[in-house]
């Protein structure tokens, strides 16, 4: 099993004439993504990596039964693509596009929060079932089917960690981005619980970064609902207060979000926590040994 895609994922590409998007579409296409569909207004009948492209998300959910989404339109028009998407009843929508106002944001999650819809970020690398569905940017070369989940506030880090635990013959179930911006979909907790329920998953690999409570939050989840091992990574430790590092919500500020605080909440509740990356693999070694 994984969590969220699979084989049976029927993909919508949001902006799939783009350049970004155009390009992504034929790599999601080249690692076995099932893309069934692409949305630009104004571009209806044509046709990319052998998917048609249609006018609106109604239309193309109609004519392909497309049950997931991923959005590469620019940051002023990405808000009401996800509230198209979710309009129409898409119950997995992805938003790669950074650079959204938090304000929209808030208007986007709070229409969410009334639907069975799962958002993942926006600004963030998607997710990836290895060697069953890739549904963003992050690169297929680097994952193989596993038992580890990851989770991750960073996109670069994502790929790193990915490809510490591949070269060890460590594989993952699924690997899921959810940006770090400060007004986001699917958060730390939701995911964790997924990878709870998830048969095929037997550890968990978390990685934060300093900003925010969502780590102290995750760890409180850790200690009360999680039974599998769970090994963190926090980014940003030489971070100096009230500069934003890297993702909108990367900031210490008002004495919340440092690196520290998170680190002492994962490791009082019993989660290991890495010095480095690459260290990851080596913890996640230790517990499967």
């Amino acid at each position: 099993m994984s969590i969220l895609v699979d084989e049976s994922t029927r993909l919508l590409v949001q902006g799939i004439t783009g350049r970004e998007g155009e390009f992504h579409t034929r790599q999601m296409v080249e690692y076995g993504t099932n893309v069934v569909a692409g949305v630009t207004p104004g571009r209806g009948g044509r046709e990319v990596a052998g998917a048609p492209v249609f006018d609106t998300v109604a239309e193309a959910v109609d004519e392909t039964g497309a049950n997931a989404s991923v959005i590469f339109v620019p940051a002023r028009f990405a808000p009401d693509a996800i509230l198209e998407a979710a309009a129409h009843n898409v119950p997995l929508i992805v938003c790669i596009t950074e650079g959204i106002p938090a304000l929209d944001m808030i208007d986007v999650t709070a229409f969410l929060e009334t639907q069975a819809i799962h958002l993942v970020g926006p600004n963030c690398p998607g997710l990836i079932t290895p060697g069953e569905c890739k549904v963003g940017i992050i690169p297929g070369s680097v994952v193989q089917p596993g038992p580890v989940g990851i989770v991750s506030r960073s996109g670069t880090l994502t790929y790193e960690v990915i490809w510490a635990l591949t070269e060890r013959g460590i594989g993952q179930s699924t690997c899921v981005g959810i940006g770090g911006d400060p007004v986001n979909g699917l958060r730390f907790i939701q995911v964790l619980e997924m990878f709870e329920d998830d048969p095929q998953t037997e550890q968990i690999v978390l990685i934060g970064e300093i900003g925010g409570t969502a780590e102290e939050r995750a760890a409180d989840y850790i200690q009360e609902y999680v039974s599998k091992r769970v090994v963190a990574f926090v980014a940003g430790r030489t971070a100096p207060s009230g500069k934003r590092m890297g993702h909108a919500g990367a900031i210490i500020s008002g004495g919340e979000g440092r690196a520290e605080d998170k680190i002492a909440a994962f490791e009082a509740v019993g989660v290991r926590v890495a010095e480095h990356p690459e260290q990851i693999a080596d913890l996640i070694e230790e517990i499967r040994a």
